[in-house]
């Protein structure tokens, strides 16, 4: 009988690490796939005394099933986060995966929308006939989005207790259950406003600040769909998420020259690392106007 060391290393993240459930699951995943390849491939149910050879050939047989470098790198990543806490238990000496190399991947290009485009989709909003319920929901969720550059998960768990009026600020719970306070602008209120009293003629008592049309909370698959049909009609890109929005905020404050610190805050970033992907879009707009403006960079006639 095999001994489970995936389950305290699970609990360990959970507990220790506060992540979310979602990452959890995705942990336990990549964890119980590779356990699956070490028994088929190798008949070795000990995930103790694993090689790095042997983990090279797992990598081999995600590359053949075609899915991407950077899942790969994730499923990895997964499972050296495991043998380090292996590692931290005393349950190894060695994590066979210290000198791993992650694979190479194609970099990401995210493109904003532009500030046209999220005003369009507010003029569009408002235009909606009567502005009912769901119109001045689906207004306020872009305007949130947008105007304070939290996470899809954020929104959807933010509770009606964590808005104050008085102090124009939400209580957002970020990654790993850390707090943090975001402003809201007057705009934003004056919607906010409006949406709450037309939610009370659908539900009392439902903590949750948004809710769908019946009553319930509100959920991660209608968000995406709210904020992609919405700019899909406005915009040519590709992407089309609420991730798109957190993007564009972060891109637009930079670009309007905010403080990168400030925005880190303001985005509830752990590191100033995962900020900094940002800056790339405001270095490109720098660079356009120093080569506009800069009396060097004008061909001699």
């Amino acid at each position: 009988m095999r001994k489970n060391l995936i389950d305290p290393f699970l609990e360990y993240l959970t507990l220790e690490k506060k992540y979310s459930l979602h990452t959890i699951t995705a942990y336990k995943n990549d964890l119980t796939s590779f356990r699956d390849f070490l028994e088929t491939e190798y008949s070795q149910e000990s995930l103790l005394e694993v090689h790095y050879p042997q983990i090279r050939s797992w990598i081999v047989f995600l590359v053949d099933t075609q899915i991407s470098n950077r899942t790969i790198n994730r499923k990895v990543s997964s499972l050296k986060s495991f043998y380090k806490f292996l590692q931290k238990t005393k349950r190894i000496d060695l994590n066979p995966l210290s000198k791993h190399r992650a694979l190479k991947t194609e970099k990401r290009v995210q493109v904003p929308f532009t500030s046209k485009e999220i005003n369009a989709v507010i003029n569009q909003i408002e235009l909606e006939v009567d502005a009912d319920f769901t119109s001045i929901r689906n207004k306020l969720i872009v305007e949130l989005f947008y105007s304070t550059g939290i996470r899809r998960a954020e929104l959807i768990n933010i509770k009606e207790r964590d808005v104050s009026l008085s102090d124009k600020t939400i209580k957002v719970l970020g990654k790993r259950n850390k707090e943090r306070f975001v402003p809201l602008l007057g705009s934003v209120i004056q919607t906010l406003n409006q949406y709450l009293k037309l939610k009370q003629e659908f539900t009392i008592g439902l903590e949750e600040l948004f809710i769908t049309e019946k009553g319930n909370k509100i959920y991660e698959t209608l968000v995406y769909r709210i904020i992609n049909t919405y700019f899909s009609q406005v915009s040519s890109k590709q992407k089309k998420s609420p991730h798109i929005l957190r993007h564009s905020f972060a891109t637009h404050l930079l670009n309007e020259g905010a403080d990168i610190n400030s925005v880190k805050e303001l985005l509830g970033h752990s590191s100033l690392a995962s900020t900094q992907v940002y800056t790339q879009n405001s270095l490109a707009v720098i660079k356009k106007v120093y080569n506009q403006t800069h009396p060097k960079s004008h061909k001699k006639q």
